[in-house]
């Protein structure tokens, strides 16, 4: 069962907070997960499933829009469509992986070996500086410079809330979080996922796997904008088999019932 609820900010009386629990609940389709949607303007929250909105979780791929960020404020990289990643020859498992990418190639098929080399020079003394300012989650970098945002067994990762994320979000998309307008143009343009009639649609997805190496955790994180209004969101499921495209999806449904997309 979803809790919802607003937070003490007070919205005039002609609007209505535009994700009822019933749109939600009806995406979920009983599958265990929470959904943080905050209007960036008047800073109204609602939430639902306030206990796992609270959850101190992996952030998983999520993290790359953060690495970029902070890829760009440390001028490793400048373009959304500069050369990024060279391909080393390895086979992974996932075939779109296996060729060299731009920087916007590589986040859009969250190329996990791409942001790993990005993580390594950047280094640890200069993440864990970012991290600190914009107190990114409990900060905790102390796995490994090219690992510390993913999950796995006989390690700790950083965590971070999908509550957390949602309001980290928000104050990157209006300005408040110590980077340049250039990086986060750059991100947008980056992270931009559907444009339609009613709205513009950007986000991240991230998956996560147990001790066995099965996928349990899947995360969307990003942001809309729709009829003159920006909304920040975070979802996070978790249970057998699911994945960051399960997140997305649920989110989308969301927006597109409530006519925000």
């Amino acid at each position: 069962m979803f809790t919802a609820f607003m937070n003490t900010v007070t919205l005039a009386n002609s609007e209505v907070f535009p994700v009822p629990e019933k749109s939600v609940e009806a995406a979920f389709d009983g599958r265990n997960g929470t959904f943080v949607i905050m209007d960036c303007s008047s800073q109204a929250v609602s939430t639902f499933n306030p206990e796992l909105a609270a959850e101190k979780l992996p952030p998983c791929s999520t993290f790359k829009i953060w690495n970029t960020l902070i890829g760009f404020e440390s001028g490793i990289i400048s373009s959304p469509d500069e050369a990024f990643y060279k391909w080393s020859g390895k086979i992974y498992s996932r075939p779109e992986w296996n060729r060299d990418m731009t920087l916007k190639e590589a986040f859009r098929v969250s190329c996990v070996p791409a942001f790993q080399n990005l993580a390594r020079k950047i280094g640890p003394e200069k993440m864990q500086l970012w991290l600190d300012k914009i107190k990114y989650g409990d900060c905790n970098t102390s796995s490994g410079i090219d690992v510390f945002w993913l999950p796995e067994k006989g390690r700790k990762p950083l965590l971070i809330s999908p509550a957390e994320q949602a309001e980290l979000i928000c104050r990157l998309v209006n300005g408040k979080l110590p980077f340049s307008e250039k990086s986060r143009a750059a991100l947008k343009e980056i992270m931009a996922v559907k444009k339609t009639a009613n709205g513009a649609f950007y986000g991240k997805t991230g998956s996560g796997d147990d001790d066995s190496g099965k996928f349990n955790l899947g995360w969307f994180a990003g942001y809309v904008e729709s009829n003159g209004r920006t909304y920040a969101f975070a979802c996070a499921i978790k249970g057998k088999g699911v994945m960051g495209m399960d997140a997305r999806r649920i989110v989308e449904t969301i927006l597109e019932k409530n006519g925000m997309l």
